[in-house]
């Protein structure tokens, strides 16, 4: 409703993250999905953003956080396929011409790969958010012990990181949203196909 550059500018990165996130999916979509990868990208964002604001504490540098993010959806969608197609399921962890002596440690490796995406995703966020952090506030501590040109390079120094934490804030909202819609639509594409197989 009020148009200026600052909204036009953020309609345009919306469209193109519905874009991208329809794109992961390509045909597997249920209608609203987008949006709702949007409105986590908003959030991660939102709290990105928030956290490098003097004395606020970051969300999404702690796990509870960022697991609440990447947890439920992930779980939901493998309990569905492991209650509906049982079978298939276990079918699609080993590929086709893999040795008989080779398929439980196979089936072992797919099992884990899938079980800790939520976590490595979660840990990824956290660890990133934490890390800029942990870095602007050991420069910002030597501050007090410095003077003169050393001291004029300090803030330049943290003038240039604090851009680079912006920057990092936005592609790491960005990758939890991708890899989190990549999961689902990997879940979505096989539950698809093991329907198909069953009918």
């Amino acid at each position: 409703m009020v148009k200026g550059r600052a909204l036009g500018g953020v309609s345009i990165i919306l469209r193109g993250l519905i874009i991208e996130v329809r794109a992961v999916f390509s045909g597997f979509i249920v209608p609203g999905t987008a949006l709702f990868f949007v409105s986590i990208f908003i959030f991660i964002l939102g709290r990105n953003f928030f956290g490098l604001m003097p004395y606020v504490f970051t969300a999404t540098r702690h796990l509870r956080i960022t697991l609440s993010l990447s947890l439920p959806l992930w779980l939901g969608r493998v309990v569905l396929r492991v209650v509906m197609q049982l079978e298939h399921n276990l079918a699609h962890l080993v590929p086709e011409g893999t040795p008989g002596g080779l398929m439980p440690v196979i089936v072992v490796i797919e099992t884990v790969r899938i079980i800790i995406r939520p976590g490595t995703l979660a840990v990824r966020l956290a660890a990133n958010m934490v890390a800029g952090h942990l870095l602007l506030a050991l420069l910002g501590g030597q501050g007090p012990a410095l003077s003169g040109v050393a001291l004029r390079g300090l803030i330049v120094g943290l003038l240039c990181l604090m851009a680079l934490e912006c920057g990092v804030a936005c592609i790491q909202a960005y990758v939890f949203t991708i890899l989190r819609a990549l999961y689902l639509a990997d879940h979505s594409r096989l539950t698809m196909a093991g329907g198909k197989r069953a009918a």
